[in-house]
């Protein structure tokens, strides 16, 4: 294609918002006409579902739920006065909370300022709020905010020592819409330790964002808890950051909420036009229909041109690969869905996995994000006339057409700023666009069962293991592997006994393996 005919199809395929600034771009990606007009059929039912969706049907047929997160920035749209009342009331609440604590209304019992927030949270009650902390925290917010955001002891002890002396002024956030996950509450019980073992009284430290009537809803309004937020069962935790689960902290960083709330409800409003190409959420579900022939055949390689949003591209991963990698079809059938994402920054990536995108296997399809601000304090001039954000400019742009010049897709979304309305904006725009996608493959992107399959395995394994320790404490003497395993009438879970074993004798935890390690058959296990 000559230059005249890339700048025109550039021109026939660049979306702007000029009330958001925002730009979609995929002109690079390859489909022609005939690909357009198979789809308007697709569309006119997406956008149906949509509409449908926003109005209150059951969206989430698997569990008869309703999905409401755009509700959260338009409450005027939820379905019933009930509803809408909850949003604003529990919106107002957490302004005042947050007010109270920055105050200093709300403290803690040995001082009259909380300095830090923790958050203990998994999946998505911690991407979301970690990608906005990233994204728009200042250099030195009202408080600096830490996660617990897996069941890794090692982990959860670096976190609490970042904390250090100031866990006195540690305000916990304790995040699950269940009550019952288990990496959360693993937390919650590692952090409840060491206050005990520190004099401290955790429930005067402590808020709950949860289901109400949950068992942590329960357990914190029995224990005295500062307070608890809800999280509505329309609300899924990948789309959950403009909820309880992601506003009170966010508030608690200085940064400004409401402009957030507002770049989304501006961008959900451009995203409800029924109209494919001057949608921009269609675009891009557009683009990765086409990109992987509507069956996930191309890899989502993500790439912000922001130090900011670094963490942009793992909050994609859950939000895309959680939400369309789907066995079955909404008819039952067996189809295999999904779209695998991954990604870092540039520019950093021009010097890691940039040759693999142009020279090596064609898997994939690129989404560069661009922001137009520098953001910067100020401008230094590395060369005459050219400072350092033009050369992340230059860069961006320069992979773009090597990329194309090799027959590399991409598509280019670019913001105005790295500011609140416009990460409010940019998550909006990727919901609807996965909501969108969903729908032109029929699959439910609002359950997942596949991490429901997970959970149930591994308690499955832990009651084995206590199966396990039970029965070798029982034992006098030594015993293998296979043995114990018959003990316990496990005789088909050998393997994952023997690493069940491998685990408790690597941390001294009752369990003592003689033998040679790379002979699992001739180990001997005793009580230790």
């Amino acid at each position: 294609m000559d230059a005249a005919a890339l700048w025109q199809r550039y021109l026939d395929w660049l979306y702007y918002n000029e009330e958001l600034g925002f730009y979609v771009d995929i002109s690079r990606m390859q489909f022609d006409e005939s690909f357009i007009e198979s789809m308007k059929p697709k569309f006119d039912r997406a956008f149906r579902d949509m509409e449908a969706l926003e109005k209150g049907a059951i969206a989430n047929p698997d569990e008869h739920r309703m999905v409401g997160h755009y509700w959260l920035r338009d409450p005027q749209i939820a379905p019933n006065w009930q509803i809408q009342q909850e949003i604003v009331e529990t919106l107002d609440r957490i302004e005042a909370f947050a007010r109270d604590v920055l105050s200093g209304k709300i403290h803690p019992p040995s001082s009259d300022r909380f300095t830090d927030i923790l958050s203990v949270g998994i999946g998505g009650s911690a991407l979301g709020p970690q990608f906005v902390a990233e994204a728009l925290a200042p250099v030195n917010p009202p408080l600096n905010i830490h996660f617990i955001d897996n069941t890794d002891p090692a982990g959860i002890d670096r976190t609490l020592s970042e904390i250090g002396d100031r866990l006195d002024r540690t305000l916990v956030f304790i995040i699950s819409k269940s009550g019952g996950t288990p990496e959360t509450r693993n937390g919650m019980v590692e952090v409840q330790t060491v206050f005990q073992k520190r004099g401290l009284d955790f429930s005067k430290q402590a808020v709950a964002i949860t289901g109400t009537d949950s068992k942590l809803d329960k357990k914190a309004k029995s224990e005295g808890w500062i307070t608890t937020f809800p999280m509505p069962d329309w609300v899924g935790g990948r789309t959950s950051e403009m909820s309880a689960v992601g506003l009170p902290a966010a508030a608690l960083q200085g940064i400004d909420i409401r402009a957030m709330l507002d770049g989304a409800k501006q961008m959900d409003a451009a995203t409800r036009v029924s109209d494919m190409k001057n949608n921009p959420a269609a675009l891009l579900a557009l683009a990765w229909y086409a990109a992987g022939n509507g069956k996930g055949e191309k890899d989502m390689v993500v790439l912000p041109y922001k130090d900011s949003l670094l963490l942009f591209s793992r909050y994609l991963q859950q939000l895309v690969m959680e939400s369309l990698g789907k066995e079955k079809d909404l008819d039952g059938n067996t189809v295999y869905q999904g779209i695998a994402v991954y990604g870092n920054k540039g520019s950093t990536d021009q010097h890691a996995y940039v040759q693999q995108l142009r020279e090596g296997v064609p898997n994939f399809f690129v989404t560069f994000i661009e922001v137009l601000d520098d953001g910067a304090t100020r401008l230094t001039e590395v060369e005459s006339g050219v400072t350092s954000g033009d050369y992340l400019s230059g860069l961006l742009q320069g992979t773009r057409k090597a990329l194309f010049d090799n027959d590399r897709g991409s598509i280019t979304v670019t913001m105005p700023a790295p500011d609140a309305r416009s990460i409010g904006a940019l998550i909006a725009l990727y919901e609807r666009a996965v909501g969108f996608y969903a729908s032109l493959v029929n699959i439910n992107a609002y359950h997942q069962p596949g991490v429901e399959a997970g959970k149930k395995a591994a308690a499955a394994v832990l009651e084995l293991q206590r199966q396990v320790v039970a029965a070798l404490q029982n034992e006098s003497g030594s015993v293998s592997v296979s043995q114990l395993a018959n003990k316990v009438g496990a005789s088909d879970r050998v393997e994952e006994i023997y690493k069940i074993l491998r685990h408790l004798a690597a941390n001294e935890r009752g369990v003592k393996l003689s033998g040679n390690p790379a002979d699992p058959n001739s180990l001997q296990v005793s009580a230790a």
